[in-house]
C-alpha cells in the first residue's frame, strides 16, 4: 500500500470513530475496551443486566457564546443536552465537564452557562477548563466559579462509589497549535495523590486537551502525558477522558482506555482532514448527530466501567 492510501485509509477509519452514530456501547473489563452496538446489545438482556447506575455523565466543549455558522444557537444545544440528561431513566450521581465552557471566558458567558447547568437535575457539577476558559487577561473568571474545588489550581481528586477520579488541567501553558502541558508540580502531586490507592482501585483521570497524542500538528495531545501514563500503569482499571476535539476518538494501551467526548456545540474536523481544527459546518440536519454526551456506568461484577455514547439525535 502507497504513503497516500495508508493516509487516506487512516483519515477514513478516524472519521468512523469520529462520526459514529449515538448507539455504541463501551464495556471496559479487566483493560480490555470492547464497542458494541446498542442495537445489539439492546438484545442481550443478561448482558445489559449487568450494567448498575449511572455514574456520570461527561459534557463537554459547550463553548458559550459562540454564535457562528457551524451553530448559531449553543445555548439551545446545551438545554436539549440538559434535556437529555434530565430524561434518563436513573439519574447520574456526577456531572463532568471536561472544559470550554464558554467560548471567549467572558463573565456573561460564564453566568448564562452556571444558570443553564442549575437546570440539571443531578447537582455536583465536577469542572477542568479548556483553553477557551482562560483566555481573559487575569485568568479568573473561570478560578471565581469553578475554581473552589480545587483551591483554584485547576487540578484536584475526590472519590465516589469506590472510584477515584483525578481532574487534570493542561490548558495554562497551552499555545494555539501547540500540545497541552501538565507541568512538573502537576505530575508530582498526581504521584502523591495515587501513593495511597490499591491497584484494583477503578480511576477514571479527566482533562480537558487529549492526554495521549491524537494529532501532534494540531495539537491534539499533551507533551509531557506520557509521565502520567507511567504512574497509572499499575492500575487495573484505568479511564481517561477528554474533550477538546469534538468527536468521538478511542484508543487502549494496556490498562488505559482512552476516550474523546463529543462536544455540544459543533462538531470539528476528523484529525488531519483539511488544514487544520475549527468549527466544521454541517447541514443543520446533520448537526444533532455530531453533537452528544458520554454517560458511565459501574459494572459490578467484574467491577469495571461502561460508557454509552449519545447524540441530541
Amino acid at each position: 500500500m502507497s504513503e497516500d492510501s495508508s493516509l487516506q485509509s487512516r483519515r477514513n477509519a478516524l472519521k468512523c470513530m469520529a462520526y459514529g452514530g449515538a448507539g455504541t456501547l463501551f464495556t471496559l473489563a479487566g483493560g480490555i475496551f470492547t464497542p458494541i452496538d446498542l442495537a445489539m446489545a439492546s438484545e442481550d438482556k443478561a448482558h445489559i443486566a449487568t450494567m448498575g447506575k449511572p455514574l456520570f455523565v461527561q459534557i463537554s466543549d459547550t463553548h458559550i457564546g459562540f454564535n457562528k455558522a457551524a451553530n448559531p444557537d449553543v445555548s439551545s444545544t446545551l438545554k436539549q443536552t440538559i434535556d437529555l440528561v434530565n430524561g434518563m431513566k436513573q439519574q447520574p450521581a456526577l456531572i463532568i465537564h471536561t472544559g470550554d465552557i464558554t467560548h471567549l471566558s467572558k463573565p456573561a458567558e460564564f453566568d448564562l452557562a452556571s444558570q443553564l447547568f442549575s437546570q440539571l437535575r443531578t447537582t455536583e457539577l465536577h469542572t477542568t477548563p479548556g483553553e477557551h476558559d482562560t483566555t481573559d487577561a487575569t485568568v479568573t473568571e473561570y478560578f471565581n466559579r469553578f475554581g473552589k474545588a480545587s483551591n483554584n489550581k485547576g487540578y484536584y481528586s475526590f472519590d465516589h462509589d469506590g472510584v477515584h477520579f483525578v481532574s487534570l488541567i493542561n490548558v495554562l501553558q497551552f499555545k494555539p497549535g501547540g500540545l497541552g502541558t501538565l507541568g512538573a508540580e502537576q505530575l508530582a502531586w498526581v504521584t502523591a495523590d495515587l501513593k495511597s490507592k490499591s491497584s484494583s482501585t477503578p480511576i477514571v483521570v479527566f482533562a480537558h486537551m487529549p492526554l495521549w497524542t491524537i494529532y501532534e500538528s494540531w495539537g491534539w495531545g499533551t507533551g509531557d502525558a506520557d509521565q502520567l501514563m507511567a504512574q497509572l500503569q499499575r492500575f487495573g482499571s484505568v479511564t481517561v477522558l477528554n474533550g477538546h476535539i469534538h468527536q468521538i476518538v478511542q484508543k487502549v494501551e494496556g490498562n488505559i482506555t482512552f476516550h474523546t467526548a463529543r462536544s455540544t456545540a459543533y462538531p470539528q474536523p476528523a484529525p488531519g482532514d483539511g488544514p487544520g481544527p475549527g468549527p466544521l459546518k454541517v447541514p443543520s440536519d446533520q448537526l444533532p448527530k455530531m453533537l452528544g454526551v458520554t454517560s458511565v456506568s459501574v459494572v459490578k461484577h467484574p467491577r469495571s466501567l461502561a460508557l454509552n455514547d449519545s447524540t441530541l439525535s
